[in-house]
């Protein structure tokens, strides 16, 4: 890779209509623009599609295969440059997201490794502890799990390259965490994950929150995503989705507690 960084933003979407003009408002802001951005629409029934046409700096594709697994990869195979990050739609990325990984990459010995990064949850008070919980389970246990750092699909860059060596071994599965698979894949392929806890970004709390009937369905790929890999130390992961199934009523009493105190949210929900 030369020192030039060309960065495709990805952004897989369905039904995100409250949360993607935000998302790209944050693109737009950044102190260094990206190469591209690509929205892909994963069937929406709401106005995600018309709020990307909305943004003139969006290419918009569309994937009838429902599945972030197979909209992230109709992204991942449209970006035309040398590295691909991919955020959510509910992502909201500080001004400088885009010039901190372009400066990543900017260094030859970064040319194989894939970057990721944590969040900050805007519509919770108690953001960085929740932050901190997150980094712990998701990044921290993983490492212990898997013996290497993970992708966190909300705040990931890849380059290109890599990409293109891991796409034939990833899984087509929509009952696992597909940033979690290419993780693992990019690992035996002999890649390195280059975990930075504080290149952070602002994403909802969702599941645990305003879709909690969903949590512990999702939570479940975690272990699932283990065993389909072979990963023996799949009944760990289950522990802490158990853990985190367990924790999650307390968050509306910690929440009311933080009001209280008049903790503001980093963003209104």
């Amino acid at each position: 890779m030369s020192n030039i960084v060309n960065i495709s933003i990805i952004i897989p979407a369905y039904n995100e209509e409250r949360h993607l003009a935000r998302c790209l408002d944050a693109v737009a802001a950044q102190t260094r623009g990206p190469y591209e951005v690509i929205v892909v629409d994963n069937n929406s029934t709401d106005r995600t599609a018309a709020i990307a046409k909305k943004h003139k700096f969006v290419k918009l594709l569309h994937e009838p295969r429902q599945g972030v697994v197979f909209a992230r990869n109709r992204g991942f195979d449209a970006a035309r440059g040398n590295i691909i990050a991919r955020i959510d739609a509910d992502t909201v990325l500080p001004p400088d997201w885009l010039e901190r990984v372009a400066a990543f990459y900017a260094e030859p010995a970064h040319t194989n490794q894939a970057l990721t990064g944590g969040v900050l949850c805007y519509n919770l008070r108690l953001q960085r502890l929740v932050s901190w919980i997150q980094g712990q389970i998701v990044f921290r246990q993983n490492r212990l799990l898997l013996g290497h750092y993970i992708l966190f699909g909300t705040n990931m860059a890849v380059p290109a390259k890599l990409w293109r060596a891991a796409r034939a071994h990833t899984c087509q599965r929509t009952d696992i965490h597909e940033d979690l698979d290419l993780s693992i894949h990019l690992h035996r392929l002999g890649y390195q994950i280059t975990y930075h806890e504080g290149l952070k970004v602002g994403a909802k709390m969702r599941r645990a929150r305003s879709e909690h009937d969903q949590l512990w369905a999702n939570l479940q790929w975690w272990p699932n995503t283990l065993r389909a890999h072979g990963n023996n130390r799949w009944p760990l992961a289950w522990l802490g989705a158990l853990f985190l199934w367990l924790l999650s009523p307390l968050l509306p009493a910690m929440e009311t507690a933080a009001r209280l105190f008049g903790r503001p949210p980093i963003l209104e929900d």
